[in-house]
C-alpha cells in the first residue's frame, strides 16, 4: 500500500481549491440560520480525544439534542447510557470536541468544532428536567467554528430513503459472538425493549 505521508502529496491529489461556498460558510458562532438548524436536530455525534485515542458517541433526545445557551455556547445533557464514560473522561482530560448534527429528512449535516467542559451544576442540569429526572452531568461546548456540510455523503448513501435493518445481527448476537457464546444474548435481546423504556432518562 502506498502511503500519503505529506501535505504536499495530499494536495497534489486534490489540486482543485475549495469552492467559495465551502470556505465562506464557516462561522465562529451560531448565526441565526445555523442556530435554527441545530435547534431542530434531535441527534448528534459527539467526537472527543483522550490519552487512549479517539471516541465518537451518539446523542439523542425527544426534543432538541442541544440547548443553545448563547451564540457561542451549546449544552448537551448526558442522559442514561452504558456508563462506560468514554466521552466524558475524554472531555475532562482534553476538552477538544467535534459535533455532527443531523435532522431526519435533511440532506445536510451541521458540524461544530470547539472545546467542552463537563458540569453537574444544578442551575444547568435542572433545565433538562424530565418529570423529575435530571442528567447527572451536562456537556457545555464553546463553539470555535460551525458550518453546514455538503449533502453529497447523505445523498450517496440514500440515508433517509431506505431501511436496511432487516436481518442485521442484534446487540445480543454481538455479545454472544464477542464472548464466544458465554453471554446470554437471546435473554439480553428479550429484555432490552422494556429495560430501555424504563431507563430512558
Amino acid at each position: 500500500m502506498r502511503k500519503i505521508d505529506s501535505i504536499e502529496a495530499l494536495e497534489a491529489l486534490y489540486p482543485r481549491k475549495p469552492s467559495e461556498p465551502a470556505t465562506k460558510k464557516v462561522s465562529d458562532g451560531l448565526i441565526p440560520t445555523y442556530l435554527a438548524w441545530i435547534e431542530r436536530a434531535r441527534f448528534c455525534v459527539v467526537s472527543t480525544v483522550g490519552p487512549e485515542g479517539t471516541d465518537s458517541s451518539p446523542r439523542g433526545d425527544d426534543g432538541p439534542v442541544a440547548l443553545v445557551l448563547d451564540a457561542r455556547t451549546l449544552a448537551i445533557p448526558d442522559w442514561r447510557g452504558n456508563n462506560r464514560l468514554d466521552t466524558l473522561r475524554n472531555i475532562v482530560r482534553d476538552g477538544r470536541v467535534s459535533l455532527m448534527f443531523m435532522v431526519p429528512g435533511s440532506m445536510n449535516v451541521m458540524r461544530v468544532n470547539g472545546t467542552a467542559v463537563l458540569t453537574d451544576d444544578p442551575a444547568l442540569t435542572e433545565r433538562f428536567d424530565r418529570a423529575g429526572k435530571l442528567p447527572r452531568s451536562v456537556i457545555v461546548v464553546t463553539v470555535a467554528e460551525v458550518y453546514a456540510q455538503c449533502a453529497r455523503a447523505i445523498l450517496r448513501a440514500g440515508l433517509w430513503e431506505r431501511d436496511d435493518a432487516d436481518g442485521l445481527p442484534s446487540v445480543g448476537d454481538m455479545l454472544r459472538d464477542v464472548t464466544d457464546g458465554a453471554f446470554d444474548g437471546e435473554g439480553y435481546d428479550l429484555e432490552w425493549t422494556a429495560r430501555a423504556r424504563d431507563t430512558m432518562w
